[in-house]
Parts: structure tokens; C-alpha cells; sequence
């Protein structure tokens, strides 16, 4: 898995990030966007499995969590 360095599957616990930009297709994209995943939105970095996969995320006041694979197809702007 090629992660690229402003995709949301680098961010650690407790890091927070903007949402720029999703490079997934077809269901996924959808999936994605009925989750909340939509540009500019403010995401944050819960906590990740042991194995670093998957990871809990705080988007839109609630908590979700998806694959680190899905989470490389979102671009970020990373800021604390």
C-alpha cells in the first residue's frame, strides 16, 4: 500500500486534519460521502488498532472508523 504524504491514513492519534480532496470511485466514493466525507470538512484521528488498522475517527461530531486503504484515497490539509 502506497501512502502517499497528504492522505489521511498517516495521520497518529490525536491529530486533526481538513478534508481537501477523495480520490475514490464509484460505490466507494459514495460510501464515503454518506459518511460525511466531503471537502473542507474537520476530521480527527480517535485511535487506531493495534495493528494500526483500522482507525477511529471524529468527523462531524461522531465517531466512525474505516480502513487505512480507504483512508489513503483522502487527501488532507494536516494542521494540529
Amino acid at each position: 500500500m502506497n501512502l502517499e504524504a497528504n492522505t489521511l491514513a498517516i495521520l497518529k492519534k490525536g491529530q486533526k486534519a481538513k478534508i481537501k480532496k477523495l480520490n475514490a470511485k464509484g460505490k466507494l466514493l459514495h460510501k464515503l460521502l454518506d459518511m460525511g466525507f466531503v471537502s473542507n470538512a474537520q476530521i480527527e484521528v480517535i485511535r487506531e488498532a493495534p495493528l494500526f488498522d483500522p482507525m477511529q475517527l471524529k468527523l462531524h461530531n461522531y465517531n466512525l472508523t474505516i480502513r487505512r486503504s480507504e483512508a489513503s484515497l483522502i487527501e488532507i490539509e494536516e494542521h494540529s
